[in-house]
């Protein structure tokens, strides 16, 4: 083996996470594949703020990869960014349409968070916050992360859809795609029930060559070229954003990406074994530092705030366990624009299944929690259902926090909480005060 392949496998600590070259790719791959979407559906939603849509592909697919890369090189973590959903339609719907800012001023807001990234870590704030969190609630994070995930797989299955008598109801079963994602889900199980490691991928590639052999598969090729991100890259307008009354949109950008990346930092590193006895992540100041790296890429570039994705989860259950499965990531996005068309032949029929399989997975970790105790176990309850009830990891973290330090001041015990807990508790309040609703 040349001594270069070792020095890798060392930097990478392939022997004591018991990694392999075909396995981190593959599960590289994995994770991709599910989180591809966001190279559509982010310039679908931007180009509603006016912003020109192949100008945003680029965008999207430059930003998603110099944060995987910066992930798996820096922290050597198997966690993947990219523009994160709901910020988008922030972004979008709320502060360009709903307050009449111009996207450029947006892009300047969201520049300015990625700044307050940088500087929070560096002076070991987000360290301090992510280090803040009870463990007791790690476990509920994970799970609530895991309903959000199954929830996203069965409405692009159909098999949930929205009910004005009860919100959700059953969809049709004998849709032709719905079918097609319970033939991938039934697929991915039993190759999963087998011990195939790689049921995953397998299952989203099958799926989608039976969905484009029953002609379900609609190919829509188009030219994308990186030059074409002239139109967006450096065209933010940051003097705007300082304005007097701009200050709430930079917090709300800087609050919800925050503890959105704590909530996935902890599931993803809760699936992949990555804390260590004290319950504390190693390099995460690493990973904080390549988070806030994309936010920035991502705005000079022309898209919204870049985030760690959940659905790094499915390259972790594949088997991803070291920063070669991020940085495999960020190189396929890299080649995206070169195989856009290809990619929009990947239904999302196919990529449900995946979804729902690994919220599924990600449930066991319910059995973590000690629900004989009401002080862990109430706050682990709200932070589990507020997740995918309010689509939200951070109001799930806000319900959590403010119910446990209640709960653990009520009991007498509150001086056993972290005091930056009270801050943040105090901090998760006025939010809630302030902006009304999440």
């Amino acid at each position: 083996m040349p001594e270069t392949v070792r020095a890798l496998e060392r930097y990478f600590e392939f022997g004591p996470l018991g990694a392999r070259w075909r396995t981190e790719i593959l599960a590289g791959f994995t994770t991709y594949v599910t989180m591809a979407y966001i190279a559509f559906v982010n310039p679908s939603i931007l180009s509603d703020a006016g912003m020109p849509y192949t100008a945003v592909v680029a965008a999207t697919c430059l930003s998603a990869s110099v944060g995987s890369i910066l992930m798996g090189a820096l922290a050597r973590y198997p966690i993947a960014l990219a523009p994160g959903m709901g910020l988008n339609a922030y972004f979008t719907y709320t502060v360009v349409k709903g307050m009449g800012v111009s996207w450029p001023v947006a892009l300047g807001a969201v520049f300015l968070s990625g700044v307050a990234f940088f500087v929070l870590t560096a002076i070991g704030v987000r360290r301090l916050i992510v280090s803040a969190i009870p463990h007791e609630l790690y476990a509920a994070v994970a799970v609530g992360i895991g309903l959000v995930i199954a929830l996203i797989g069965v409405r692009n299955a159909g098999i949930i859809v929205p009910s004005a008598a009860t919100m959700v109801t059953l969809g049709n079963l004998r849709d032709p795609n719905t079918l097609l994602s319970l033939f991938g889900l039934l697929l991915i199980s039993a190759l999963m029930a087998r011990g195939v490691r790689w049921a995953m991928l397998a299952g989203i590639l099958v799926t989608s060559g039976l969905g484009a052999a029953l002609g379900l598969v609609r190919l829509a090729p188009r030219v994308y070229r990186w030059s074409e991100i002239s139109a967006t890259a450096f065209q933010l307008d940051v003097a705007g954003a300082l304005r007097i009354g701009l200050i709430e949109i930079v917090f709300v950008f800087l609050f919800v990406d925050l503890f959105d990346n704590v909530g996935t930092l902890v599931a993803v590193g809760k699936k992949a074994g990555l804390f260590d006895r004290a319950h504390q992540i190693p390099r995460v100041n690493r990973i904080l530092f390549a988070d806030a790296g994309a936010t920035l890429v991502g705005s000079l570039a022309g898209t919204s705030t870049v985030v760690s994705y959940i659905e790094s989860a499915a390259g972790v259950v594949a088997g991803g366990r070291t920063g070669v499965t991020a940085i495999m990531v960020g190189m396929l996005f890299a080649l995206t624009m070169f195989i856009a068309p290809v990619l929009g032949a990947i239904p999302a029929a196919a990529t449900a299944p995946a979804l729902i399989v690994v919220g599924a997975l990600m449930l066991t970790h319910a059995g973590e929690i000690e629900w004989a105790k009401p002080v862990v176990s109430i706050p682990a309850f709200l932070t589990i259902t507020t997740i995918p009830l309010t689509f939200s990891i951070a109001n799930g973290l806000a319900f959590g926090f403010t119910a446990y330090v209640l709960l653990k001041l009520l009991k007498g015990e509150g001086r056993e909480v972290n005091w930056l807990v009270y801050v943040l508790s105090a901090l998760f309040v006025l939010r809630f005060a302030y902006l009304g609703r999440g």
